[in-house]
């Protein structure tokens, strides 16, 4: 399962409406290769599911990643942050072994 935070599903609900995304788009995360550590996260909307996807459910936000992405992303949650620290989206990670210090990028 991959999880999403109270905070990142009001900011996923609040760019949707900005960019007048209809409810058919959903949140695509992915894992690819770069980055300091490693690998990096993708995140994007999408409105197109793919052979092999696997879609999850929590809040009410759809969220869909690759088979392949799923094999790193399992038990993660998307978290948004609007402090002084950082402001936007980042996972909270239990199967990362490290982060960057920009926390863009993992390894495991």
């Amino acid at each position: 399962m991959i999880y999403i935070s109270d905070k990142a599903k009001e900011r996923v609900l609040q760019i949707r409406e900005e960019e007048q995304l209809g409810e058919a788009f959903f949140v695509r995360i992915g894992v690819v290769g770069g980055g300091c550590s490693g690998l990096s996260y993708k995140l994007d909307f999408d409105n197109e599911p793919q052979s092999g996807d696997q879609i999850f459910e929590d809040k009410g936000i759809k969220l869909v990643t690759d088979i392949k992405s799923f094999l790193y992303l399992c038990d993660t949650t998307l978290e948004f942050s609007d402090g002084l620290n950082g402001k936007g989206f980042h996972f909270i990670n239990p199967n990362a072994s490290r982060t960057c210090a920009c926390g863009e990028s993992f390894a495991v």
